[in-house]
């Protein structure tokens, strides 16, 4: 392979793991703790040096409480209008906290942001281990899943891909320059199961591993991968009235995610016992089927097209490259 033929990109060198962003999805939370312990046992030992991660405890009211939050989704509140709004003494405590998570890891959207998020986030539906982003061409988290396929060949792992295509993204982890979310399930919120507690810690482990390899100057080659983008969302059947959900996810499609859902499958039965049919055009993969938290928003599940995607080689700038990016950064700053 030629040298032209690799990725250059800039050095991670701030990298922020988060949990709590959700107060009751516990593998994140009890996984930062457990970190920020034995970063305490490293820095009291002379002779280790500190780790080099952020480590956040997103959430820390509605932590305390157990619940997903106190006034207001945090994970929807990292647009720029609500990060930089007006605020007085009614301001929802996420917002207020928010802004504080910005200062800490952001700007976003500035060169002073942390160079790479990492999200932690528990899901009722059995979605195994997925990284959720924004983007289907952030070369650096496309290799960090590929790393954690090879690492971790007994999990199920996918991508998906939020495209929010004009619109901008909300949640916590766009506020570094790389990002996602790494979603593990199922697991009910409130709990802590031991196997959905290994797998983040292990995802964890490897990505900060990655980061390691990348920064040393590991040249990581070229590959195929699939992504699943999201295409659309359905809600629960409802009363015309009431506005009450009238039926469930569908016994066959239950625990079924990223199971292919072919026009006329079953997709819901009433509660007197109709079943309703996926009256959609072509065949799409169903996630975050009966997701408890989104009752509230008005989302059953969701649909994703799955595609093939050609990532290319990478390798971390060499010192010289940077100095000469910075350079023509300043220079087209001052022209």
């Amino acid at each position: 392979m030629e040298v032209d033929e690799v990725v250059c990109l800039p050095r991670l060198s701030r990298v922020a793991v988060c949990g709590g962003t959700h107060g009751n999805e516990m593998s994140g939370i009890y996984l930062v703790k457990e970190l920020l312990k034995a970063r305490k046992k490293v820095m009291e030992d002379e002779e280790e040096k500190p780790v080099s991660v952020m480590l956040v405890l997103s959430n820390p009211r509605a932590v305390q409480q157990c619940r997903r939050y106190i006034d207001t989704d945090l994970n929807r509140c990292f647009t720029h209008a609500t990060l930089s709004g007006p605020m007085s003494d009614t301001t929802p405590y996420e917002i207020i906290r928010s802004r504080e998570l910005n200062t800490m890891l952001g700007p976003k959207g500035s060169p002073g942001a942390v160079d790479l998020v990492c999200d932690l986030h528990n899901t009722t539906a059995n979605m195994g281990l997925c990284l959720i982003s924004y983007s289907d061409c952030d070369w650096i988290c496309l290799h960090i899943f590929r790393h954690l396929q090879r690492q971790m060949p007994d999990v199920p792992l996918r991508y998906i891909h939020f495209d929010v295509s004009n619109k901008e993204s909300y949640s916590l982890d766009s506020v570094g320059k790389h990002g996602f979310a790494m979603e593990i399930g199922p697991q009910p919120h409130g709990v802590v199961r031991s196997n959905v507690y290994t797998a983040m810690k292990a995802g964890v482990q490897h990505m900060l591993d990655w980061v390691s390899f990348f920064n040393s100057g590991t040249v990581f080659f070229c590959f195929a991968m699939d992504v699943f983008t999201m295409v659309k969302r359905f809600d629960y059947p409802r009363d015309s009235e009431t506005h009450d959900i009238t039926a469930a996810v569908h016994p066959q499609l239950q625990d079924r995610d990223f199971c292919l859902l072919h026009p006329e499958d079953p997709l819901f039965q009433t509660f007197s016992g109709e079943t309703l049919r996926y009256k959609g055009k072509e065949p799409l993969y169903p996630f975050f089927i009966n997701e408890c938290a989104y009752y509230e928003k008005g989302i059953a599940l969701s649909l994703a097209r799955k595609r093939r995607v050609m990532i290319p080689a990478i390798r971390v700038q060499t010192e010289q490259e940077e100095q000469s990016n910075e350079q023509r950064f300043t220079s087209e700053e001052e022209e």
